[in-house]
């Protein structure tokens, strides 16, 4: 069974912006995590988690969300989520994750949030 996520990175002055796109459940986490693994976060540097294309999200994906949360807390860095889909932001708000997780229209907007914060 072939399972559709899609995840690219790339590097911005504020830090690394991992986009996800498709499904990310069980079957797709263990792949995002791994990627997570692989990113280098400076103390100071801010993760965006850009999640615009996710069309489902699981528990898993939550989970995997927080393991983002822990890797940027454990390099002394912060996360932002971007362009979270409407289903995905209930879900947050329901389970109190929307307190954790700031939450920006776009990545850009998370990256001038962080010039912002860091001036």
């Amino acid at each position: 069974m072939t399972q559709h996520l899609t995840l690219s990175t790339r590097t911005t002055a504020a830090g690394p912006v991992m986009e996800l796109a498709g499904e990310l459940d069980h079957h797709t986490a263990p792949r995002v995590r791994d990627a997570l693994a692989g990113l280098a976060l400076r103390p100071g540097q801010q993760l965006v988690v850009d999640l615009k294309g996710i069309t489902f999200c699981d528990s898993s994906g939550l989970t995997v969300l927080i393991a983002a949360r822990n890797h940027a807390l454990a390099a002394d860095a912060t996360i932002a989520l971007a362009a979270v889909p409407e289903r995905l932001s209930r879900i947050l708000g329901i389970t109190g994750l929307d307190d954790v997780f700031p939450s920006h229209p776009t990545a850009q907007d998370a990256e001038h949030a962080w010039r912002t914060a860091s001036d």
